[in-house]
Formats: structure tokens, sequence, C-alpha cells
């Protein structure tokens, strides 16, 4: 039987008896604000006021950035413009629409993003301001919207300010509303969802014994009414078919503007658990706020059962048992052309390219990342490691730190009921280890286990010595590392790895970036020598050869209890002018279009994936300079056959993922073919062309 059992309530909550309910669930209600907006790239006095014209401004639909067509002028670092050439500065947004405001009811404005800071006004009202580009926030507009016409003006400014974060970062930081608009109608009485934006419930797996698992539940309210309510709060689980598993349900009362948490828990028998890419099952939580009979308010958030920690030895434990956590970076999702405007879709695919290859877990580069990643991730299973922008540079004020903390507290709020979200970072490449600088890192490690106990932390280090104090705030540590790209040859990571474990014993480390630069229209096989990280020619050869050998170092050492991949796809940063074109880091294992996966990507799922896989590396490489070459296969599978110019068949055996096959080509156009079994093919075209 499930468990219905209740915890206490918080002041001013009063426990009283329970009483059920069954009429149909009216769940507040959203409306999208997204076509008609007018917008204008400047600043622009007086545009808050109703009557302001805007006749002449630009039609736009939110989401929307104002960098979509200037982030792609980069070179911005070599030139020496720190800021950059891409427009940083303010915009307005302006849009009438019509409403019909109930008596009782509640509005709030819901913005899912805009960077760097906003403020809004409601019908020449000002409803109020955010600083931080990449959490949700919401303004109460119940008292500014009207019947009929109402006019909503929202000022946005993606100027660097030294008050929030991020203060600097390789990467662009677009300007706009840049996610959803929206109106959200509840009841006075309802779910809190104004408190750093967040759904209102808090949902967490407190214990597993055995197969049972103790949920734990917390629900913010609160009455925007002038008189006391009396109301139930009646919670249920839903398994992945729809089928109640559990209840829990208090009546209490709330007195007139006051608002407070309930706790529920529940205990679910026999759970099944949310098992990363092995199985990621999901149930749902919904809670219904009912007075007199009638449901006046619902929510609901997911719930994946599941524990993670992490030892003194470095195991990543899921559900008590040692995990696997590998996989990649990803920069905000964006698309060429349009920036961090993405469709859900688009995010799917991203995701799906790296639960394709087999990746266990996702470090979300440096910022919070729209709703829908963390969404996919729970249905793939693929864990994530989550992270406030404080990159590199900081400043010393209280205001700045308050920023900061408040971001960390959206992040959690916002994103903490989804069961792929393992860890939260507290920061990313601190340059200086002084007392404001320990001082920052000390308060978000504070502000994260007060809002979340159940999770480890981290800190991303690199730039100071490994054992640096600035490297000890964090439950575990990580470090960024480019071994044979910016520095030294690739082999390094590993003898690095060990004399840092030695020196630190019983602290747990990781390896939060590593990677290579590569263009897949630069091609040299073999490379000569190590490409010049600011240069022109990165070829995709150097790259390959860089994971391989980084891979085949960091799997031989379990005390690393996570590596990720610096970075899953290329992305748009203003400050790069190198490989084969300007303002792009080119490291990502897939093209910035989506439409290549580079060698470096079947590599890793060639050692990752279950799924039977085979690539010849390469292919792009036409156009060979010798007869004389090695056909180098990625496979899973421990034997494969080759041939060349339709030659019989030669078994080639594979070693530690690697078939290597050195053959001579004919002069002109060649074809070289691999199989394994009957399912798996690839082939490859080369010609060598004789010089005199």
């Amino acid at each position: 039987m499930p468990d219905t059992s209740a915890r206490h309530f918080a002041a001013p909550l009063l426990a009283a008896l329970l009483v059920f309910v069954s009429t149909p669930a009216l769940a507040a209600s959203e409306r999208a604000l997204a076509e008609g907006w007018h917008f204008v790239k400047t600043d622009a006095a007086g545009a808050e006021a109703p009557a302001f014209d805007d006749a002449a401004w630009q039609t736009v639909t939110v989401p929307h950035t104002y960098n979509a067509a200037d982030s792609g002028i980069g070179g911005a670092k070599a030139r020496g413009e720190p800021e950059g050439v891409y427009y940083r500065g303010p915009a307005w947004y302006r849009l009438n629409f019509e409403a019909r405001p109930q008596p009782a009811k509640r509005y709030l404005l819901d913005f899912g993003g805009a960077a760097l800071k906003a403020e809004a006004w409601l019908n020449g009202a000002r409803i109020g301001g955010h600083k931080g580009g990449y959490g949700a926030f919401r303004f109460d507009a119940t008292s500014a919207l009207r019947e009929g016409r109402n006019v909503l003006s929202v000022r946005v400014d993606n100027a660097r300010d030294t008050q929030i974060a991020p203060l600097n970062g390789d990467f662009n930081v677009f300007g706009g509303l840049t996610r959803a608009v929206g109106l959200i109608e509840t009841d006075a009485l309802a779910i809190d969802r104004l408190a750093h934006a967040g759904p209102g419930l808090k949902v967490r797996t407190a214990a597993l014994t055995g197969r049972d698992a103790a949920i734990d539940l917390t629900v913010s309210l609160r009455n925007d009414r002038k008189s006391p309510a009396r109301f139930e709060v009646a919670s249920r689980i839903l398994d992945a078919e729809g089928k109640v598993v559990a209840r829990a349900a208090r009546s209490a009362q709330l007195a007139g503007g006051a608002s407070s948490d309930l706790e529920q828990a529940f205990t679910l028998r026999n759970a099944r658990l949310w098992q990363g890419i092995k199985a990621p099952y999901l149930y749902r939580v919904v809670t219904e706020v009912s007075e007199g009979g009638r449901i006046v308010d619902s929510q609901s958030a997911p719930l994946g059962v599941r524990t993670v920690a992490v030892r003194k030895d470095g195991t990543f434990l899921l559900n008590g048992a040692a995990y696997p956590l590998r996989g990649v970076n990803l920069q905000l999702p964006t698309r060429f052309g349009r920036g961090p405007v993405v469709t859900d879709a688009e995010i799917d695919e991203d995701l799906g390219l790296f639960a394709e290859m087999g990746a266990t877990g996702l470090r979300l580069a440096h910022m919070q990342h729209p709703a829908r990643v963390y969404e996919r991730a729970d249905e793939l299973g693929l864990l994530v490691l989550t992270e406030v922008p404080l990159i590199d540079d900081h400043d010393p004020s209280p205001a700045f730190r308050e920023n900061l903390v408040e971001q960390m507290r959206e992040l959690i709020t916002q994103t903490g009921n989804h069961p792929s979200v393992a860890l939260w970072g507290i920061g990313n490449e601190i340059r200086q280890s002084d007392e404001a600088s320990n001082r920052i890192l000390t308060e978000l490690q504070a502000a994260a286990k007060a809002l979340d106990p159940t999770r480890p932390t981290t800190y991303a280090h690199c730039c100071l010595d490994d054992a640096d104090p600035i490297a000890r705030h964090s439950d575990t540590v990580s470090y960024n590392r480019y071994f044979g790209w910016y520095w030294t040859k690739s082999e390094d990571i590993g003898p690095w790895a060990d004399e840092l474990h030695a020196k630190l014993p019983g602290r747990p480390i990781g390896v939060s970036e590593y990677g290579a630069g590569a263009s897949v229209l630069h091609q040299e096989d073999p490379v000569m020598k190590r490409p010049e990280s600011n240069g022109y020619w990165h070829p995709e050869q150097y790259q390959t050869d860089f994971h391989i050998k980084h891979w085949r170092e960091m799997k031989k050492r379990p005390f690393l209890w996570s590596t990720f991949v610096w970075v899953g796809i290329d992305f748009p940063s203003f400050k790069r002018n190198e490989g084969d074109r300007p303002a792009i880091n080119d490291k990502g294992l897939v093209s910035e279009d989506r439409k290549v996966r580079k060698d470096a990507w079947y590599w890793y799922q060639a050692n990752w994936s279950d799924r039977p896989m085979l690539h010849i590396a390469s292919s792009r490489d036409t156009n060979k300079r010798t007869a004389r070459v090695t056909v180098q296969v990625f496979t899973n599978q421990p034997e494969i056959e080759l041939r060349l110019n339709g030659a019989p068949w030669v078994k080639v055996p594979v070693d530690d993922h690697i078939a290597a096959w050195p053959i001579d080509l004919a002069a002109g156009a060649n074809r070289v073919e691999a199989r394994a079994g009957s399912a798996l093919a690839d082939a490859v075209d080369w010609t060598w062309t004789t010089r005199p």
C-alpha cells in the first residue's frame, strides 16, 4: 500500500483533517505572448509609456535575439577588442495584447530568459526588473493588467555590467527576449510560482532502502487575498502509464497576504528507479489545492527515483552503484543565423547526438540552459552538471555576489526537480586566489548546499596551482586541461592525473574540459606536427588523435569521477579568429550546422556505445599524398573485414576499438570498404595522384 503520511506544516499553516475532492483539476493557465512584438535596437526614451509611437519599429516574434546577424563577426580577441564587435547594449520590445482579467485571480508575466538584464512596464506601470541572462523570471502584473487593450514594454540590455555574471567568457552574450514570454493566470490562493520563478513544488528522493523509495515533497503556497483561507493540498505520484501509485494529503489554513511551505512525504514500494541511460524511468507528481470542494490550483513536476553521490576515491554512484560519468560539454544551444532562438526539436537533436554516441552525462556550460534541455536529459537518462556563470573574472562588490547567489537560487529552484541534474557547478576558471574570490565561492557553496543538500557540487579549476585553496570549496573538484592542444602532448594527461591524485588523497577529482580544434575542411593524414591553437590550420586528424590518446589514458584511471569533452558541438564565440572561419570555437565533435559528425565522435561511440557500429576515419581526406596509407576503422566489434578496390575481403583484428590496415593505393581512384557481419558496413573513396 502507498504511504500517505505527511510531515509538519511550516507556520503559518495549521494542520487539520483531510478532505478529499474529486472535481476536475483546474491548473493555472498560461497564454503565450509570442506574436506581434515591436522591436528597436537602441535605447528609446519614453518607450515605457503606453502612448509611445512604435509604428516605425520592426515587428518580431518572441523568442528573439538582436544578435542573430552580427554574432558571426569574430576575431575580436586578435584585434584587441575585449568586448567584441557584435552589438552589446540596450533594446526595447513592446506588445499590445487584449486581456479580460477576472476578479479573485492573479496574473504573472512569465519570461523564460532575457540577456543580460530586463525591466518591464505594463500600461506604464513598472512591474519589475531582473538581472541575469539565463534564468526565468516572473513579475506580478495583477494590479497593472486592464480590461481590453494592454501595452507591455520591456527594456533589455546585454552590455557588460559589473554587477551581473558573467563578466567574461568564450561565448557570445546574445541580447534580447531569448526565451518564451507568457501570461499566467492563477487563483489568489495558489501554489507559489513567483519565488525565484520556480514551479512551487520541490520533489526529492530522500532515501532508497532496497526497492523502496522515500520521496519528500515541499509545496510552496501563497494567499494573496486579504482574508484567511482554509484549503486542502492533495498530492499523488503517477507512474509512466498514468496510474496513481502513492498519495498524500492535508488540510491547512493560511493568513491573508501570507506565504508558507507545506511538506509531504511518500513511500514508493517496489519503485522503478531512474537508472541513467540504461532505464530512465519517470514518474510524475501532481499537486492540487482545493477550497470548499473546488480545485483552485494544480501543478506537476517530474520525478525520477534516484540518488547520486561521489565517493572520496572518485567513484560516482547512481543509486548506490558505481556508474561511469563520461560525456561532453554542451554550450548554450544555438543555430547559425538565429543564435539561441531554437526549437524544442532542435534541442532534442543536440542531446540525441550524444545519447547516440553513448555519453552518460553532459556538462551544461556555463549557465542555466533552456528548460527543454533538462526535460530531454530526464527522458534520455543523461546525467547533468549544471552551473552558474561565474567565469574567469568577478567583481568584489556585494552587489555582484548577491546577484550570483540569486542566479544559483534560480538555477536550483527552476531545475532541481529534474532527476538528470546530478551536480551543481559553483564556478569556472577563476584567475585569482584572493579573499574576494574565495569569499564568493564560499557563499555559492553555502547557497547550493542550503537549497539542495542531496546533490554534490563541483568547481572547474584552471590557470592556478592544481591544489590552490580556491579549488577546495566544492564537494568535488574538476579540472580544465588541454594537454596536446595549448601545451605539451596529449599523453601527458595520464601522468598529470596520477600526480594530482597522489597530491590530493581523498579528494574526488574529475576532468571538466579537454579538447582540440578541428575543421572538417582541413585534412592532413598523417599529421606532421601539433597545430597552432590560434592559427588557421586545424586538421581533423589531429583532433582525432588527441581524443584517442586522451581517452586511452583517462579510462585507465577510475579515480576520475567524471570526464567531459570540450565541446560537443562547434559554437559561436566572438573572441575566436582561428580554424577555417572567425567567430567559432571549433573544438566540437559535431559541426555547428549539425551536419557532420567528426571522426572523434565515432571514436567515442566505439568506446561508449553498446550499439554495434563501425566507421572508417579520414573519409574527408579524399586526395592522398602517398600511395602507402593505413586505414583506421573505429568499431565496437571484435573483428572486421576490409577490402580495397573490390579485392577479396581481409579479416583485420580490432585492438582497443581500432582496426588498422596498411595498404598501397593504386594510381587514381580507390575504394576502401569495411564490414562486420551482414549489418555493419562503411566505405570511403580516396584518390592518389602520382606527382612528377
